[in-house]
């Protein structure tokens, strides 16, 4: 019964952290990426999908590797806040632009390379969670 339990509070803990890890992300763009995603905006949706698709990376890891709730936590919001760091670091690289008016704008190029930086962050931060 123990193994039920502590499975379920699991399955609830990495759905509410990846809410969590959405929710904090849509507070960083000026617009709303629902609203652009109804537009059919595709440059919002790959940029979207690399940070639900990221975020999924380093749960998943925190919760192979951990066997405690509280030390997943504490390795998704390190992984967490790294994955924000790349964005801004992205932001800082691209000093000729905006990357949100980019994604707005619905370039994908943009939104794709955004896309690719946050899976790549995911996949080198993962690889560090113990």
């Amino acid at each position: 019964m123990t193994i039920v339990v502590n499975l379920v509070v699991s399955v609830f803990v990495i759905i509410l952290l990846q809410l969590l890890g959405m929710v904090i992300f849509g507070l960083m763009t000026p617009f709303k990426d629902m609203e652009e995603l109804k537009k059919g905006n595709v440059a919002v949706a790959l940029a979207l999908g690399g940070k639900f698709l990221a975020t999924a990376i380093i749960i998943g890891v925190a919760a192979y590797t951990n066997t405690s709730i509280l030390h997943m936590i504490v390795w998704f919001a390190v992984g967490y806040v790294c994955l924000i760091a790349a964005y801004w670091i992205f932001e800082l690289a691209t000093p000729t632009f905006k990357i949100s008016e980019h994604l707005e704008k619905g370039n994908v190029a943009v939104g794709t390379m955004l896309c690719l930086v946050f899976i790549g962050t995911a996949f080198a931060i993962s690889s560090l969670i113990v």
